[in-house]
């Protein structure tokens, strides 16, 4: 009893801090055009390499372009195609699992197989293979992210749901004529939902990790736009003498995706049965 409460009062702290982290990160990249202290994309090669200072909070680049600026407007990117994959991946993948589970047949064949292909590939080499064919953008980072996240929302909806399928309510209501689109949305679904929260908070950080590593690798956001993962870029040349360059972006790469698998782990603890006592 005692281990228990000691564990669920660590837990909490931790989600708390975790859950600030976000917010503060979050807030942050939605405030950005009122509290960037300048135009993210203005150049002035006079002030070039400048470090951190009171005009300059996090310093300048080799553009002379305020690092701070930037960096709000990076977490921007991060923030918006974490989103808009997670949500695109969760609907694709819960439509796509629930219908699989529960139909079986060749319909569960076809939409495992097909999940079991792109599980073969790397999902960061399949992104980049996806970028290099539509060509480098927003846009179609999105789209290649959404296109390989979706696999695994969908084997969770599916291993849920040929559990589920089994159990009585779901036997009560067929019995009593309730079609296979009422059972899947009103009885199958809401029971989804607690292992679909804890998955898309795993879902954040993978994302927002991938999308740095395609801005990176310049197959992200083009510039002038910037991108925590082109900001490392843009300062891997200059390691030695403005090291804070990429300190900063690394930082709140770091702190992202620290702060939602930290929040994922405690949210699977008290969500999912199968880790409480």
């Amino acid at each position: 009893m005692g281990w228990s409460t000691e564990s669920a009062l660590k837990s909490n702290k931790i989600a708390s801090i975790c859950a600030a982290a976000i917010v503060l990160l979050f807030s942050s990249a939605v405030l950005a055009p009122w509290i960037a202290t300048t135009d993210y994309s203005r150049i002035d090669l006079s002030q070039r390499l400048q470090t951190p200072s009171r005009s300059h909070w996090l310093g300048t680049d080799e553009l002379g372009r305020d690092v701070y600026s930037r960096m709000i407007y990076g977490g921007r990117v991060s923030f918006l195609v974490s989103f808009i994959v997670v949500t695109l991946s969760l609907v694709l993948g819960v439509l796509l699992g629930g219908l699989s589970g529960y139909s079986g047949g060749w319909m569960d064949e076809l939409i495992m197989r097909l999940a079991d292909i792109l599980l073969a590939f790397p999902g960061i080499l399949l992104a980049i293979g996806l970028i290099a064919v539509l060509g480098p953008s927003l846009q179609n980072v999105v789209i290649a992210l959404a296109m390989v996240g979706w696999v695994s929302y969908a084997r969770l909806s599916r291993g849920l749901t040929l559990k589920l399928k089994q159990l009585d309510f779901v036997t009560a209501s067929r019995s009593l004529g309730a079609s296979s689109s009422r059972i899947l949305f009103h009885h199958i679904l809401p029971n989804l939902v607690p292992a679909l929260i804890v998955q898309a908070s795993f879902g954040f950080a993978g994302v927002i990790l991938a999308e740095a590593s395609l801005s990176f690798l310049g197959l992200g956001v083009q510039p002038p736009q910037p991108s925590w993962g082109s900001m490392l870029s843009d300062g891997k040349n200059h390691l030695l003498d403005a090291p804070y360059l990429t300190l900063f972006p690394g930082l709140a790469i770091f702190a992202s995706v620290l702060s939602f698998n930290l929040l994922g782990d405690v949210l699977r603890d008290k969500l999912d049965p199968r880790f409480t006592s």
